[in-house]
């Protein structure tokens, strides 16, 4: 059997993404390595491929910090678990919904559509949550972030790609809207259905924008948030440099990337899982609109 030759096309493909790939994991990789090393090795050597002189005490810096990491965890958890359940039944139900026939379907989905483009604006919006008296509240968070447009119209499209003698089927057996919504339609989906499962956990774990506005009491701060307040630490200790702070305070640097580093740890745990399904539940509602 004659072994596949590989053309141009194929070569440079491979050379570009091994390259990316290095961009990537090699800096990655040393935040990693800056985690768990002292002070006096980051001097020494701030890049390097494994620790200079190995310590747990970046880590456990982390929980002594203003807000609480475990707080911090606790709250992003709650806030992205909540937030993905009730945002893919919101936008799942919503796209099944548009990739069915019913009165006033185009008029809809034209104003679904135009909230791609435009929205209420930053102060309408920070007042109509405070009129709601949600200001400082989880449930603030969650409900400004709850629904992607993009996310709907790609689900509409992959439930439209459907063909429709297998609902059609299903009827006939005796299945009523539920149940073919849920026993038939949903299955096909599932490449689909974990892909966007996975965007909108990311959406809600990585966001900070919203929580920085909404967010004012210590108790309720989220993971993003916790960083921030590690990158203003990190700075004030480098203009206390040679000051008796700088020498109290630990080493700010390697407190920052194990920070970063156990941030990032839970969706680096998942994404594996759902890897499979990601390519073709992107191209699967990706065809037509």
């Amino acid at each position: 059997m004659k072994k596949k030759r590989w053309d141009s096309v194929e070569i440079v493909s491979f050379i570009s993404l091994t390259l990316l790939a290095i961009v990537i994991v090699v800096p990655f990789w040393n935040a990693v390595v800056i985690s768990f090393e002292t002070l006096s090795a980051y001097v020494k050597a701030p890049f390097s491929w494994l620790p200079g002189e190995f310590t747990w005490e970046n880590y456990a810096s982390l929980t002594k910090q203003s807000g609480g990491l475990l707080r911090a965890y606790a709250n992003t958890i709650w806030i992205t678990v909540v937030g993905t359940v009730l945002g893919m039944a919101v936008m799942v139900t919503t796209a099944y919904a548009f990739s069915r026939q019913f009165p006033l379907k185009k008029p809809l989905f034209m104003i679904m559509l135009f909230t791609m483009y435009f929205n209420g604006g930053l102060v309408p919006t920070y007042l109509l949550v405070k009129n709601m008296g949600l200001l400082d509240t989880h449930t603030a968070v969650i409900l400004l972030s709850l629904a992607s447009t993009y996310n709907v119209i790609v689900m509409k499209n992959g439930f439209s790609s459907i063909p429709t003698e297998l609902p059609e089927a299903a009827r006939i057996d005796g299945a009523n809207d539920l149940e073919i919504f849920w026993k038939v339609m949903l299955p096909l989906q599932k490449p689909m259905l974990a892909t966007f499962t996975l965007f909108t956990a990311v959406g809600f774990w990585n966001n900070w924008y919203w929580p920085m506005l909404i967010l004012n009491s210590k108790d309720k701060v989220v993971l993003q948030m916790f960083l921030r307040s590690l990158i203003q630490i990190a700075a004030q200790m480098a203009n206390e440099v040679g000051t008796s702070l700088a020498s109290e305070l630990t080493y700010a640097k390697g407190i920052q990337m194990a920070a970063v580093f156990l941030v990032m740890l839970p969706i680096m745990m998942v994404y594996p899982f759902l890897q499979k399904y990601f390519v073709k539940g992107v191209l699967v509602g990706g065809v037509k609109m």
